[in-house]
Parts: C-alpha cells; sequence; structure tokens
C-alpha cells in the first residue's frame, strides 16, 4: 500500500466513512490540531526528565489517537468498533496532577513559559492542547461531539501545565514569574 493517494490534491480529504470535506473544514481542523498535539506529547515522552512518565505519556498519546478516531469518523460510523475514552481516563491525569501538585511549591504567581527546553516543550504541548480544545468547541457548535472529548482536552492541558511544573523542580529550575509592569503615572 503506497502512502500517497493523489485524493487530496484538490484540498479534501476523506472522512472515515468516506465523505469528503475541504481540508480546511472545522472537523479536519479538529482532529489536524489534536494529531498535532499528540507529535508533541511525543516530544515531551523523549525527554530525559519524563523517563519515568513515559508510559504515561504513551497512554495519553493513545487517548489523543481515540479522541482522532472519533473526529475522523461519520456519525454512522461511530456506532462500529472504535476505540473509546472513559472517566477513568479523566481521573487518572487528575491523580497524576495531585501527585505533582504535593511535590511542587504552592503556585503564588503566573508562570512564563521556559527555562528549559524540555520545560518549553511541554509548554508548548499545552497550548496545543488548549487550541485543539477550542477546534473541538468549535466543531461541537455545529455537530455532535462527544462530551467527554472536551473535557478530556481541558483536563489534558491542566496535567500539561502541571507537567511543566514537575519538570521544572525535578531539574532543579527557578520558575519564572510574571511580574507585571506599573502602569506609569499620569
Amino acid at each position: 500500500m503506497k502512502i500517497y493517494t493523489k485524493t487530496g490534491d484538490k484540498g479534501t480529504t476523506a472522512l472515515i466513512g468516506g465523505t469528503r470535506l475541504s481540508k480546511a473544514h472545522v472537523r479536519i481542523d479538529a482532529y489536524g490540531t489534536v494529531d498535532e498535539l499528540n507529535s508533541h506529547i511525543g516530544m515531551l515522552r523523549d525527554q530525559l526528565v519524563n523517563e519515568g512518565r513515559k508510559d504515561l505519556l504513551k497512554e495519553i498519546q493513545d487517548r489523543l489517537f481515540t479522541i482522532g478516531s472519533h473526529l475522523a469518523s461519520e456519525p454512522d460510523q461511530k456506532k462500529k468498533i472504535l476505540p473509546d475514552l472513559h472517566d477513568e481516563d479523566i481521573t487518572l491525569l487528575e491523580k497524576e496532577m495531585d501527585a505533582i501538585d504535593a511535590k511542587v511549591a504552592p503556585l503564588r504567581a503566573f508562570i512564563l513559559p521556559g527555562g528549559h527546553q524540555s520545560v518549553s516543550f511541554g509548554h508548548i504541548a499545552r497550548t496545543v492542547c488548549r487550541r485543539a480544545e477550542r477546534a473541538v468547541i468549535q466543531l461541537q457548535q455545529g455537530e455532535e461531539v462527544e462530551p467527554i472529548v472536551i473535557r478530556y482536552l481541558n483536563r489534558l492541558s491542566d496535567y500539561l501545565f502541571m507537567l511543566c511544573r514537575a519538570m521544572t523542580h525535578e531539574l532543579g529550575i527557578e520558575e519564572i514569574t510574571w511580574q507585571p509592569r506599573v502602569p506609569r503615572q499620569k
């Protein structure tokens, strides 16, 4: 089987089920952004500081593929055997955040992204996750989207923020807090 089909040369792509949509369609944007996020999670998984989290990050990637399969399917195709999300997937992220929260200093200010390449990769993943969430919400405004998909993406972006805090802590780097500039007196 060849990787190229030439069927998308005119700017369309097929959903699971065969319907062709413009590659600029909100559905394609939604699952394309989830795919982009998955790549960023892979980059995070490859960071030495995340050696002990490789299995969790791979599981997150698996869940993102699940989300992508649902977003890439026509509604009647979802009745076929597709992998699914469970509330336990969200609970796992919450437990991981609680464990991180117990190890890092209390959050007292906004944090600027950066300080170490691994942490920066994490913040990029977090912001792409937020963009994926917005794209899925936009899709939901016109088409049915399972609510657990949005809940998972929302919780995942929170987890990614906490992962950045954990990496910063484990790498012995100081968090860079935002120091708002005081307005000048007129």
